[in-house]
């Protein structure tokens, strides 16, 4: 299924949830606004509330409380954005300047405390305490993923079962509350734990993706960008590298990680090991294994548009080429 195929079914939802979400965003404060209204302008592809909007139609229509749902993911994906990027350092953030590079790390900060600030509130003034318990525990486990990788990363010891458990909380649990929450926005409280489930096996095959692309694949990639070896991660091409590779090579990358990462040549020679090595053939096997797993989450669900384009988006996580 081509993109426009996967989201036809949502469209009227995520014109919707454009101008709801703009009202949300809304400050009287002309700083706040100015920062918010910057953050709206530039929004991705809106996969997440994709994700809800589709959730819920595969068991019902949408209704008010799907919006509710979708603002509160993206409330919350926008707010860890603009604090990644403080902790990160970074001044870009999907080809424009981040909140940080324009008016520093203490605005943005504040800035990402409104968002989350947002989230209580807005969960309360609707009365959605079922999806802020969602919305809760995935904040929770972001920042339980962020930390466990910052602490492995510091002494080169992560196993690829921890590198799992990084990216289900550090990416996966986004995905799997907005498959949930899409869930009991439709009422269908006795599948939220499949739907929870299915999200969380998408964000397994989506970060493992990312991961791929960080060391190219030849020409359906592109060049490779070696920042997750300049950032010091060690990710599951690498991990499965360092587990499996000569004494040697084992020795000439760890030495790369520790001391040399931030030498281009280097990183080359790092990523030239890992894909002589079988890294990312390996990385690509498990990519695909959690996809699966996520369809077999959905096979005993009725067949309508809304699955249709669910298991597309499972496709595309494999298949896309950025």
């Amino acid at each position: 299924m081509t993109t426009e195929e996967i989201i036809q079914p949502v469209l009227k939802d995520l014109e919707a949830f454009e101008g709801y979400f703009s009202q949300i965003m809304k400050s009287d404060v002309p700083l706040l606004e100015k920062v918010t209204h910057y953050l709206v302008k530039r929004k991705g592809k809106q996969v997440r509330p994709i994700f809800v909007f589709l959730s819920c139609r595969l068991f019902a229509e949408t209704n008010q409380k799907t919006l509710d749902a979708a603002s509160l993911v993206e409330l919350l994906h926008t707010a860890t954005l603009v604090h990644d990027d403080v902790v990160d350092d970074a001044n870009e953030r999907r080809g424009y300047f981040s909140v940080n590079a324009l008016w520093k790390n203490k605005i943005a900060v504040l800035v990402g405390d409104y968002m989350l600030s947002k989230i209580l509130l807005l969960s309360l003034e609707t009365e959605n305490t079922d999806l802020l318990a969602v919305i809760a525990r995935a904040v929770r486990e972001m920042s339980e993923g962020e930390l466990l990788q910052i602490e492995k990363a510091r002494k080169l010891d992560i196993t690829e079962e921890i590198y799992f458990e990084v990216i289900r909380k550090k990416t996966a649990s986004l995905i799997a509350t907005c498959c949930e929450a899409g869930c009991l926005a439709a009422g269908a409280v006795e599948h939220r734990e499949t739907m929870r489930l299915f999200g969380e096996y998408v964000g397994m095959a989506f970060q493992i993706k990312d991961d791929i692309f960080d060391y190219g694949s030849g020409t359906e990639i592109g060049k490779p960008t070696g920042n997750d070896i300049r950032e010091q991660k060690l990710t599951l091409p690498m991990i499965y590298t360092l587990n499996n590779a000569s004494q040697r090579e084992v020795k000439e990358l760890r030495n790369i990680i520790r001391n040399k990462y931030d030498q281009s040549k280097e990183v080359r020679r790092a990523i030239e090991i890992v894909k002589n090595n079988g890294g990312i053939a390996y990385a690509d096997e498990k990519m695909r294994y959690f996809a699966e797993k996520a369809k077999e989450m959905l096979i005993h669900f009725e067949e309508n548009e809304a699955k249709k384009s669910l298991l597309g988006l499972v496709n595309y996580t494999m298949e896309r080429r950025k």
